[in-house]
């Protein structure tokens, strides 16, 4: 792992009935998140029964992830997105600045600082 990079993984349930709404959002975020200069990955998983997903994001460093947080996907499109759904697990690795961690704490995420491993090789 990059020490630099900073690795999102959320788990959401999706609330019953409301897949399209989610699916349709989630498309939104895609795109706008396709634009975004130090975003590696942005990928989603889902069960086979639509009720639950998995998001793996990964940035090139704080910075980026400072603007993908501060951006129209996450200002504008994940409060749509939980209105579909619910966070139920948020873990964030890697070091994001202190504004930033703050931040992501007050939604509950959990963070785990880079401690030690090999660098991301690419």
């Amino acid at each position: 792992m990059n020490s630099e990079r900073v690795h999102f993984l959320i788990d959401l349930a999706i609330h019953d009935g409301k897949f399209p709404g989610f699916a349709a959002t989630v498309d939104s975020m895609v795109a706008g998140t396709a634009s975004e200069p130090g975003a590696l990955q942005y990928e989603w998983f889902l069960s086979s029964d639509q009720s639950r997903c998995r998001l793996l994001e990964t940035y090139t460093n704080a910075a980026a992830m400072q603007a993908h947080m501060s951006g129209p996907v996450v200002q504008q499109l994940v409060p749509r997105l939980l209105t579909f759904g619910r966070i139920e697990r948020f873990e964030v690795y890697g070091t994001p600045d202190p504004q930033s961690a703050a931040a992501l704490e007050s939604m509950g995420a959990v963070i785990y600082r880079h401690w030690s491993g090999l660098p991301g090789r690419r």
